[in-house]
Protein backbone atom coordinates (compact mmCIF):
# COMPACT_ATOMS: atom_id res chain seq x y z
CA UNK A 1 0.00 0.00 0.00
CA UNK A 2 1.14 3.96 -0.19
CA UNK A 3 3.00 4.98 2.23
CA UNK A 4 0.95 7.44 4.06
CA UNK A 5 3.96 9.04 6.75
CA UNK A 6 2.87 12.43 7.83
CA UNK A 7 -0.94 12.64 6.76
CA UNK A 8 -3.63 13.23 9.60
CA UNK A 9 -7.35 11.18 9.15
CA UNK A 10 -10.21 11.06 11.31
CA UNK A 11 -12.36 7.91 10.88
CA UNK A 12 -15.75 8.16 12.56
CA UNK A 13 -17.82 4.80 13.49
CA UNK A 14 -14.67 3.11 13.44
CA UNK A 15 -14.45 0.36 16.53
CA UNK A 16 -16.24 -2.53 14.01
CA UNK A 17 -16.87 -3.30 10.22
CA UNK A 18 -15.83 -1.00 7.47
CA UNK A 19 -14.72 1.62 9.59
CA UNK A 20 -12.35 -0.08 11.97
CA UNK A 21 -11.04 -2.25 8.37
CA UNK A 22 -10.33 1.39 7.32
CA UNK A 23 -8.66 2.91 10.10
CA UNK A 24 -6.38 -0.40 10.43
CA UNK A 25 -5.65 0.28 6.26
CA UNK A 26 -4.49 4.36 7.12
CA UNK A 27 -2.83 3.37 10.22
CA UNK A 28 -0.85 0.20 8.29
CA UNK A 29 -0.33 2.99 5.56
CA UNK A 30 2.13 5.37 8.15
CA UNK A 31 -0.83 7.70 8.67
CA UNK A 32 -2.10 9.09 12.24
CA UNK A 33 -5.47 8.20 12.91
CA UNK A 34 -8.18 9.02 15.05
CA UNK A 35 -11.28 6.87 15.34
CA UNK A 36 -14.40 7.56 16.78
CA UNK A 37 -17.65 5.69 18.63
CA UNK A 38 -20.47 6.61 20.39
CA UNK A 39 -18.74 4.79 23.71
CA UNK A 40 -15.60 6.12 24.71
CA UNK A 41 -13.92 2.99 26.31
CA UNK A 42 -14.79 0.73 22.94
CA UNK A 43 -13.28 3.65 20.96
CA UNK A 44 -9.60 3.26 23.13
CA UNK A 45 -9.95 -0.12 23.02
CA UNK A 46 -10.05 -0.19 18.46
CA UNK A 47 -7.13 2.93 18.74
CA UNK A 48 -4.94 0.76 21.12
CA UNK A 49 -5.42 -2.55 19.02
CA UNK A 50 -4.26 -0.57 15.71
CA UNK A 51 -1.54 0.66 17.27
CA UNK A 52 0.68 4.18 18.77
CA UNK A 53 -0.23 6.42 16.21
CA UNK A 54 -4.16 5.81 16.37
CA UNK A 55 -6.17 7.39 19.64
CA UNK A 56 -9.96 7.29 19.94
CA UNK A 57 -12.39 9.00 21.66
CA UNK A 58 -15.95 9.36 22.54
CA UNK A 59 -18.18 11.24 19.39
CA UNK A 60 -21.67 11.25 19.00
CA UNK A 61 -22.18 12.42 15.07
CA UNK A 62 -25.48 13.26 15.47
CA UNK A 63 -24.64 16.63 18.04
CA UNK A 64 -23.28 19.53 16.94
CA UNK A 65 -21.61 20.28 20.37
CA UNK A 66 -20.18 16.52 20.73
CA UNK A 67 -18.69 16.99 17.18
CA UNK A 68 -17.23 20.29 17.88
CA UNK A 69 -15.79 18.95 20.36
CA UNK A 70 -14.43 15.81 18.61
CA UNK A 71 -13.27 17.78 15.67
CA UNK A 72 -11.13 20.07 17.95
CA UNK A 73 -9.67 17.48 20.23
CA UNK A 74 -8.14 15.73 16.83
CA UNK A 75 -6.86 18.84 15.16
CA UNK A 76 -5.18 19.70 18.74
CA UNK A 77 -3.49 16.52 19.07
CA UNK A 78 -2.61 15.79 15.47
CA UNK A 79 -1.93 19.42 14.76
CA UNK A 80 -4.99 19.45 11.56
CA UNK A 81 -7.12 16.72 9.54
CA UNK A 82 -6.06 16.00 6.62
CA UNK A 83 -8.67 13.39 5.79
CA UNK A 84 -12.40 12.88 7.15
CA UNK A 85 -13.94 9.55 6.51
CA UNK A 86 -17.68 9.98 7.15
CA UNK A 87 -18.58 6.72 7.73
CA UNK A 88 -20.50 6.57 11.42
CA UNK A 89 -24.05 4.78 10.87
CA UNK A 90 -26.22 2.03 12.06
CA UNK A 91 -27.88 -1.05 10.45
CA UNK A 92 -31.59 -2.26 9.91
CA UNK A 93 -30.73 -4.56 13.02
CA UNK A 94 -31.63 -1.55 15.08
CA UNK A 95 -35.46 -1.33 13.55
CA UNK A 96 -35.89 -4.73 12.78
CA UNK A 97 -33.74 -7.46 13.53
CA UNK A 98 -34.98 -9.51 11.06
CA UNK A 99 -34.83 -7.33 8.00
CA UNK A 100 -34.02 -10.21 5.79
CA UNK A 101 -36.48 -12.57 6.22
CA UNK A 102 -39.36 -10.61 7.52
CA UNK A 103 -39.35 -7.40 5.88
CA UNK A 104 -41.38 -4.45 7.78
CA UNK A 105 -43.37 -2.16 5.73
CA UNK A 106 -42.47 1.10 6.48
CA UNK A 107 -45.37 2.36 7.44
CA UNK A 108 -44.65 -0.09 10.67
CA UNK A 109 -40.97 1.47 11.22
CA UNK A 110 -40.96 3.57 14.86
CA UNK A 111 -40.49 6.92 14.49
CA UNK A 112 -37.56 6.91 16.87
CA UNK A 113 -35.62 4.22 14.97
CA UNK A 114 -36.00 5.97 11.67
CA UNK A 115 -35.06 8.96 13.52
CA UNK A 116 -31.44 7.59 14.63
CA UNK A 117 -30.63 5.94 11.68
CA UNK A 118 -31.16 9.27 9.33
CA UNK A 119 -29.39 11.45 12.01
CA UNK A 120 -26.66 9.24 12.69
CA UNK A 121 -25.70 8.66 9.20
CA UNK A 122 -27.00 11.76 7.39
CA UNK A 123 -26.98 14.25 9.81
CA UNK A 124 -23.84 13.22 11.37
CA UNK A 125 -22.36 13.08 7.85
CA UNK A 126 -23.53 16.98 8.01
CA UNK A 127 -22.29 17.89 10.82
CA UNK A 128 -18.91 16.17 10.51
CA UNK A 129 -18.12 18.04 7.05
CA UNK A 130 -19.55 21.17 8.49
CA UNK A 131 -17.15 21.17 11.45
CA UNK A 132 -13.70 19.96 9.69
CA UNK A 133 -13.93 21.39 5.77
CA UNK A 134 -13.52 24.83 6.86
CA UNK A 135 -10.19 23.63 8.88
CA UNK A 136 -9.22 21.97 5.51
CA UNK A 137 -10.17 25.01 3.69
CA UNK A 138 -8.16 27.46 5.82
CA UNK A 139 -4.52 24.59 5.99
CA UNK A 140 -5.44 24.82 1.55
CA UNK A 141 -5.49 20.94 1.50
CA UNK A 142 -8.38 18.23 2.88
CA UNK A 143 -10.12 14.89 1.47
CA UNK A 144 -13.42 13.77 2.66
CA UNK A 145 -14.60 10.24 1.56
CA UNK A 146 -17.88 9.56 2.31
CA UNK A 147 -18.83 5.96 2.88
CA UNK A 148 -22.09 4.77 1.27
CA UNK A 149 -24.21 2.06 -0.21
CA UNK A 150 -25.38 -0.01 -3.65
CA UNK A 151 -28.06 1.65 -4.85
CA UNK A 152 -30.09 -1.53 -5.02
CA UNK A 153 -29.83 -1.23 -1.11
CA UNK A 154 -31.66 2.55 -1.32
CA UNK A 155 -34.62 0.77 -2.86
CA UNK A 156 -35.20 -2.83 -1.71
CA UNK A 157 -38.32 -3.50 -0.21
CA UNK A 158 -38.12 -3.21 3.87
CA UNK A 159 -34.92 -1.25 3.92
CA UNK A 160 -36.72 2.02 5.41
CA UNK A 161 -34.84 4.34 7.01
CA UNK A 162 -31.22 2.65 6.05
CA UNK A 163 -32.28 2.46 2.07
CA UNK A 164 -33.20 6.01 2.26
CA UNK A 165 -30.01 7.45 4.54
CA UNK A 166 -28.02 6.12 2.02
CA UNK A 167 -29.55 7.89 -1.16
CA UNK A 168 -29.31 11.36 1.05
CA UNK A 169 -25.88 10.87 1.98
CA UNK A 170 -25.08 10.28 -1.86
CA UNK A 171 -26.95 13.63 -2.59
CA UNK A 172 -25.22 15.33 0.13
CA UNK A 173 -21.89 13.98 -0.70
CA UNK A 174 -22.67 15.27 -4.29
CA UNK A 175 -23.38 18.95 -3.32
CA UNK A 176 -20.80 19.05 -1.15
CA UNK A 177 -18.52 18.47 -3.92
CA UNK A 178 -20.22 20.98 -6.21
CA UNK A 179 -20.27 23.05 -3.48
CA UNK A 180 -16.30 22.47 -3.27
CA UNK A 181 -15.48 22.49 -6.72
CA UNK A 182 -11.96 23.91 -8.00
CA UNK A 183 -10.73 24.19 -4.37
CA UNK A 184 -8.20 22.54 -2.59
CA UNK A 185 -10.88 19.85 -1.18
CA UNK A 186 -11.89 17.14 -2.49
CA UNK A 187 -15.14 15.18 -1.91
CA UNK A 188 -15.72 11.50 -3.07
CA UNK A 189 -17.44 8.32 -2.29
CA UNK A 190 -16.72 4.91 -1.24
CA UNK A 191 -19.01 1.61 -1.15
CA UNK A 192 -18.00 -1.95 0.04
CA UNK A 193 -19.94 -3.10 -3.32
CA UNK A 194 -21.41 -6.10 -1.24
CA UNK A 195 -23.04 -6.70 2.34
CA UNK A 196 -19.69 -6.62 4.65
CA UNK A 197 -18.81 -8.68 7.53
CA UNK A 198 -19.67 -7.50 11.25
CA UNK A 199 -21.55 -4.20 10.68
CA UNK A 200 -25.78 -3.83 11.46
CA UNK A 201 -26.82 -5.16 8.24
CA UNK A 202 -25.85 -8.74 9.40
CA UNK A 203 -28.79 -11.01 10.77
CA UNK A 204 -28.53 -13.17 13.44
CA UNK A 205 -30.53 -15.60 11.62
CA UNK A 206 -28.23 -15.48 8.22
CA UNK A 207 -26.88 -19.43 7.70
CA UNK A 208 -23.58 -19.85 7.53
CA UNK A 209 -23.04 -20.56 3.77
CA UNK A 210 -24.64 -16.95 2.79
CA UNK A 211 -22.57 -15.69 5.83
CA UNK A 212 -19.33 -17.22 3.64
CA UNK A 213 -20.10 -14.90 0.67
CA UNK A 214 -20.08 -11.75 2.71
CA UNK A 215 -17.35 -9.28 1.60
CA UNK A 216 -14.14 -8.95 4.36
CA UNK A 217 -14.72 -5.50 5.34
CA UNK A 218 -10.14 -5.12 4.96
CA UNK A 219 -11.65 -4.56 0.75
CA UNK A 220 -11.94 -0.66 1.61
CA UNK A 221 -8.55 -0.64 3.08
CA UNK A 222 -6.77 -0.10 -1.04
CA UNK A 223 -8.77 2.14 -1.72
CA UNK A 224 -9.32 4.42 1.12
CA UNK A 225 -5.52 4.48 1.45
CA UNK A 226 -5.90 5.25 -2.27
CA UNK A 227 -7.53 7.91 -1.96
CA UNK A 228 -5.69 9.23 1.21
CA UNK A 229 -2.48 9.34 -1.33
CA UNK A 230 -0.44 12.00 -3.66
CA UNK A 231 -1.73 9.48 -6.48
CA UNK A 232 -5.63 10.94 -5.65
CA UNK A 233 -4.86 14.64 -5.79
CA UNK A 234 -7.13 15.93 -7.69
CA UNK A 235 -10.07 13.60 -7.56
CA UNK A 236 -12.93 14.59 -6.78
CA UNK A 237 -16.66 13.56 -6.90
CA UNK A 238 -15.97 10.25 -7.52
CA UNK A 239 -18.41 7.20 -6.59
CA UNK A 240 -15.95 4.22 -6.24
CA UNK A 241 -16.93 0.82 -5.59
CA UNK A 242 -14.30 -0.74 -3.47
CA UNK A 243 -15.14 -4.80 -4.88
CA UNK A 244 -14.43 -3.26 -8.17
CA UNK A 245 -11.49 -0.69 -7.07
CA UNK A 246 -8.53 -2.27 -8.97
CA UNK A 247 -10.34 -2.44 -12.47
CA UNK A 248 -11.22 1.43 -12.04
CA UNK A 249 -8.02 2.29 -11.62
CA UNK A 250 -7.08 0.88 -14.21
CA UNK A 251 -9.54 2.28 -16.39
CA UNK A 252 -8.38 5.87 -15.65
Amino acid sequence: MTELGGTRALVTGATSGLGLAMARALADAGARVAITSRNAERAARAAADLGPDTFGLALDARDEAAVAAGVAEVRERLGGIDLLVNNAGIGMRTVNPRFLSDPQPFWDVSPDGFRDVLETKVTGCFLMARAVVPLMLDQGDGRIVTISMNEGTMVRRGFVPYGPSGAAVEALSRVMAADLADGPVTVNMLLPGGRGTNTGMIPDEMPAEARERLLDPAIMGPPIVWLASPAAAGVHDERIVAAEFEQWLAAR
